[in-house]
């Protein structure tokens, strides 16, 4: 899209170019060529309406490669648009700019973009770069061709200023939750761009490199074009890591016979499926640029087979299950790198298997198997599914099913999954009540990152929050306690669970249960854990600083920030203390219940134990203690079966004829603000004075309160447990027991 690119031989060109280390590729586009005939189409008049100009020839042949029966008309007015509208601007290399949408174009048609999109890149700089205006491009084209145009288009810099480059994206990513196409003609302008990058300034290419490699490449990815996404990569890399991509360059170049070797196992490989009777075209795929250099940092010294990998296409997916089936028997399979991404396809609709297996000469080759509209959909991702706004019959598209399939839950079975069984309308179902689009040109993350971008109160929050999102590179799926699902980046905690689930209601969480254990807001869930958020019923509880430590997905932080926000008292720092201080409150002490012992003699005193905390109608036993006095403990304290092993004998004890009594009460709650208070009304409610209470600081989101209260009555103890209980974020209130782990639970 910029005029500013240009058109020298970058040393990733020169590489890809040196006969030695030539390697198999989409055709590039001859810039010069192409330019020189711009300038004779703009000269020597308009070509004849029958036939198309010269300078669009190759769009049309790369086009009707995938669409045979395409209508080329509509291109040849673009292009004659574009040409007129953009005459007499050249580009920093001198060529006329027509070459630019030429060659975005050309790009897309080779990945088998429709019509539209075609059309739409010959005019993706018309409305931005000249006096064409987007009405004109609506009236000539349709509506479908001007929203693309549009959703490519900058903001005004002027309007928007330092903003311009996030507003930018922003804008074309919302226009791309409506049409994936406009994130197609980006990365398609984008690659070209970077390709000819060679006289910018060195500080300006290494910007635009940053953010192709933030942005644009995680996008690409996401998107599954990998096509574009490998392209992308080298050329960043040429870039930002010159020294490193020099090294692998030589690496590659001192290597030229690594392709024998791969072509060695590939030989052996395509006799053993044809001695099975499977049909297979068995391809030696070498890595790109990047790719190797990831090898070398993993593996260290690379041998012949490390330069590329194997690449298997067959017709039918149960094939791809056969080929793997003989290379694990014919050949040594290295286990560990198996990965089945048919029956799990990634968030990004790749489907393949992944396999490595040892040649009998020691040789270990990595093995892709996939379908050729795996193959297909791999490569091109979004761009091969066409329109998204065209329905297809299944009946008579049976690829329709299949990529439908791509998006499904997995079938649990080692077979091959069929589209049927993958793509049933009880999955779609499924999906949809997850809020998960069902269109696989519209996936979840992308609805996702169009739901949280409307809160970022700024562009440089949404931009940092864009970057942090795409560097997520994996996905993970959990299961909410109501059945349903949510999609997740590697790494997420409860805390993204809980925003992801209830939105702005999440500030009131106190805490979750992960697969029916209690677990504090900061644990980190893994694929497949069921989450159920734990809320707080009022509406003052708000998430802490300590939140942002937890959270990972743009939604929760920008969420939790601006509650901050606008709560700086939440926000303040505590006042510096010792560590783990205790909150001690008194109250009135009172005569606890009437106990008494039988004992020869005269009367001992006789008070509870406080290990467990007697109250009436407890059964209880009492022991001498030294001074002459009776303790009394509850008939199951285990300090009644240590005070008999040790030889003591039990004294019978027995409550008197008051009914009042003083217990001691722990109370599990996660931190909030308001609970002491709340369950300090919750005791005085139920008639309870509290004597003394200890509040320890919050350890992982989670308080303890300890309490001893004095009960006008002891047998209201069990009601006053369940009124504890009933307090919002408290989970557990049980009798105190001292030097043991062990409580009893009313």
């Amino acid at each position: 899209m910029s005029a500013e690119a240009t058109n020298p031989v970058s040393a990733a060109d020169a590489a890809v170019t040196d006969p030695a280390v030539r390697r198999r590729g989409r055709a590039r586009i001859d810039l010069r060529r192409i330019g020189r005939a711009a300038l004779l189409g703009a000269t020597a008049g308009p070509a004849p309406r029958d036939r198309l100009p010269d300078a669009i020839s190759h769009v049309a042949e790369a086009h009707r490669a995938h669409h045979p029966d395409a209508d080329l008309s509509v291109l040849r007015r673009a292009y004659v648009l574009a040409e007129s509208s953009h005459r007499g601007q050249f580009r920093k290399s001198g060529e006329p700019y027509i070459t630019h949408p030429l060659a975005v174009t050309l790009i897309l048609a080779e990945l088998g973009a429709e019509t539209t999109t075609l059309t739409a890149s010959l005019l993706h700089d018309t409305v931005e770069d000249t006096d064409v205006t987007l009405d004109q491009v609506r009236r000539e084209f349709g509506d479908e061709v001007a929203y693309l145009v549009d959703g490519v288009t900058k903001v005004e810099k002027i309007d928007y200023g330092a903003a311009a480059e996030p507003e930018t994206f922003r804008k074309m990513l919302v226009a791309t939750g409506n049409d994936v196409r406009v994130m197609s003609i980006k990365l398609a302008d984008r690659l070209h761009n970077m390709r000819t990058l060679g006289v910018m300034r060195p500080e300006k290419q290494a910007r635009i490199a940053k953010v192709t490699r933030d942005v644009l490449i995680p996008l690409a990815e996401r998107l599954g074009v990998q096509a574009l996404k490998t392209e992308l990569e080298d050329l960043v890399f040429a870039i930002l890591h010159p020294e490193e991509y020099e090294t692998t360059r030589a690496l590659i170049a001192g290597n030229p016979q690594a392709g024998d070797a791969l072509g060695a196992v590939a030989e052996q490989v395509s006799a053993v499926l044809r001695e099975a009777g499977v049909g297979a075209e068995v391809l030696v795929r070498p890595r790109h640029f990047v790719s190797v250099h990831r090898v070398r940092l993993k593996r260290g010294e690379l041998r012949g087979c490390d330069f590329g990998r194997l690449l298997v296409l067959v017709s039918e997916d149960a094939d791809c299950y056969a080929v793997l089936g003989e290379l694990h028997t014919c050949f040594t399979p290295v286990i560990s790198e198996f990965k089945d991404f048919i029956a799990a396809p990634k968030f990004n609709l790749y489907q393949s298997l992944h396999t490595a297996i040892a040649a009998p000469d020691g040789a270990v080759a990595e093995v892709l198997i996939r379908t050729h509209r795996m193959h297909k959909v791999a490569e091109a991702g979004v761009v091969a599914l066409g329109n998204p706004h065209v329905g297809q019959d299944t009946a008579e598209q049976p690829d329709a099913a299949d990529r439908q399939g791509a998006t499904a839950q997995p079938a649990a079975v080692t077979a091959a999954p069929s589209p049927d069984a993958t793509a049933g309308p009880d999955a779609t179902a499924s999906r949809a009540d997850d809020g998960e689009r069902v269109d696989p040109t519209r996936p979840g993350w992308l609805s996702r990152l169009l739901d949280w971008q409307q809160a970022a109160p700024d562009p440089d929050t949404f931009w940092s929050s864009l970057r942090a999102d795409l560097a997520e590179d994996d996905e993970i799926t959990v299961f909410r306690a109501d059945g349903g699902t949510l999609k997740l980046p590697a790494g997420a905690s409860c805390v993204d669970a809980a925003y992801a689930q209830h939105g702005e209601a999440a500030h009131g969480c106190l805490g979750a249960r992960v697969n029916g254990r209690l677990a504090p807001l900061g644990t980190v869930l893994g694929d497949g854990d069921t989450v159920q958020p734990l809320l707080a019923q009022d509406t003052v509880s708000g998430p802490s600083p300590e939140w942002l430590d937890h959270a990972r997905t743009p939604a929760a932080r920008i969420a939790i920030t601006g509650w901050l926000r606008a709560h700086p008292e939440s926000a303040a720092p505590p006042a510096e203390t010792d560590p783990r201080p205790l909150v001690n409150v008194t109250a009135d002490r009172r005569t606890g219940a009437e106990l008494h012992a039988d004992l020869e003699g005269e009367p001992a005193a006789v008070r509870p134990a406080g290990c467990c905390t007697p109250v009436p109608p407890d059964e209880i036993t009492g022991f001498r203690v030294r001074g002459g006095s009776v303790t009394a403990h509850r008939a199951r304290c285990t300090a009644v079966e240590a005070m008999r092993r040790l030889g003591r004998e039990p004294v019978a004890v027995r409550w008197g004829d008051t009914a009042q009594g003083r217990v001691t009460l722990v109370a599990e709650s996660f931190g909030r603000p308001g609970l002491l208070a709340d369950l300090t009304e919750a005791i005085a409610t139920a008639g309870a004075a509290v004597v003394s209470a200890t509040v320890e600081p919050p350890s992982e989101q989670r308080v303890r309160h300890t309490y001893t209260l004095h009960l006008p009555d002891a047998a209201g103890l069990p009601a006053l447990m369940r009124a504890m209980r009933d307090v919002p974020g408290v989970y557990d209130v049980h009798r105190a027991r001292r030097g043991t782990s062990e409580s009893r639970r009313a």
